[in-house]
């Protein structure tokens, strides 16, 4: 397997199970869809905005998950350029050292989001 397909095999795991699950609940939160007792207090409130301060929610939420996956990749960088103690390994390969920069795979219109993603980068 190439270092592309390894990159993008890590790419696409992290967008579809941390990044587009993150921005789902947020919109099952603004739609009051889920039954669990502890979070009926926020649906509730979180129902009542209009929804233009429901984007602006769901906009918040993509940013601050986006922002928490580039610093996870870029502390995963800073630890392979120097200590190299933890590692992401695919297919045997630590995809860290595959990439000259993993926490800018993401973006760009090639980027993991790009490809991966249901919601657009930003949104």
């Amino acid at each position: 397997m190439d270092t592309e397909n390894q990159l993008d095999k890590f790419g696409k795991f992290l967008v579809e199970h941390l990044r587009d699950k993150g921005i789902r609940k947020a919109e099952g939160l603004l739609i009051d869809e889920y039954k669990a007792p502890a979070l009926l207090n926020l649906q509730a409130d979180l129902y009542e905005l209009s929804e233009n301060q429901k984007e602006l929610v769901k906009k918040t939420v993509t940013i601050c998950i986006d922002s928490a996956i580039h610093d996870f990749l870029f502390a995963l960088q800073e630890k392979a350029d120097f200590e190299n103690d933890i590692q992401i390994m695919v297919d045997g390969q630590n995809i860290v050292e595959l990439s000259d920069g993993i926490h800018g795979e993401a973006y760009s219109d090639e980027g993991w989001y790009a490809k991966y993603s249901k919601y657009p980068e930003g949104s």
